[in-house]
């Protein structure tokens, strides 16, 4: 019997992570660059059953009954790296990076990801999917939360104002039509290595290195400035899945309060016949 309370609150807790992970996705539906999670429930080892102590074990020896599953828990959440619909805003300073030709994994098939190269409040270099870009009082281009776009040099680019435009390669024009800068558009070789900071930055923790996709023949990519990139939130879907874990979790719920009432009985009906 405590088996079953295991395993059925085992299957409460992973179904309410999954529910935090999908009310995460559904907030940020019309964050610009966000990538949905997805998650991998997996079940715990099971255990093999088997009777002893009658007269059949006593003649032939153990007598297998079978498997007993334990439950299943989160094992992980997967950014779905897929890009989103590209939304027109008519800003100067939002930016939309639409990739076509990346390299693969030989090995998983995994296809590389473009990111924008930016830098955190603590001078690291991060990545980013969200163009949603403005600029700070010293007319460098930031993030929309204050972090700097970097060039190819790795240094923040100074736009001077919002007159400014950018080709598709990423070059940076004044109102003179000078360039200014470069805007660096990395290669993130495995994605599935990506970390989520939080403010639409990522931490990359693969061991292959990142290359720039500037003069890179292997890649073939475009900046479409007064854009941005929409999240890949599939809201119709996201709202079925948080349906479907909510059932999961009410049914896990309702087998733990039958155990929870079959305890009770045992404890106090049984223990006062005895």
């Amino acid at each position: 019997m405590l088996r079953g309370l295991y395993t059925a609150g085992a299957g409460m807790i992973a179904q309410q992570r999954r529910q935090e992970m999908l009310t995460n996705n559904m907030a940020n539906a019309d964050t610009p660059g966000f990538k949905a999670d997805k998650a991998s429930l997996r079940s715990f080892p099971n255990q093999l059953l088997q009777a002893m102590g009658t007269n059949h074990t006593q003649k032939y020896g153990t007598n297998r009954i079978g498997e007993l599953s334990t439950g299943v828990y989160l094992q992980e959440k997967t950014p779905n790296f897929r890009q989103g619909d590209i939304q027109e805003t008519f800003n100067t300073t939002d930016m939309a990076l639409l990739q076509s030709v990346v390299p693969q994994d030989e090995e998983t098939g995994q296809d590389a990801m473009l990111a924008f190269v930016v830098q955190n409040s603590d001078g690291e270099t991060r990545y980013t999917r969200n163009g949603n870009f403005t600029f700070d009082g010293q007319g460098f281009l930031t993030t929309s939360h204050g972090h700097y776009v970097l060039d190819i040099n790795g240094e923040p680019i100074n736009v001077g104002s919002e007159d400014f435009r950018v080709s598709r390669n990423g070059e940076v024009f004044d109102i003179n039509d000078e360039v200014i800068g470069q805007m660096n558009v990395s290669v993130i070789p495995d994605p599935t290595q990506l970390v989520k900071e939080g403010n639409g930055l990522l931490r990359y923790d693969g061991e292959n290195d990142i290359v720039t996709a500037l003069g890179n023949e292997e890649v073939t990519f475009q900046i479409a400035q007064g854009f941005v990139e929409r999240s890949n939130v599939d809201a119709s879907q996201t709202m079925t899945e948080m349906m479907n874990a909510l059932r999961s979790f009410e049914a896990n719920q309702r087998v733990l309060q039958a155990y929870d009432r079959s305890l009770e009985r045992a404890v106090n009906d049984v223990g006062r016949i005895g």
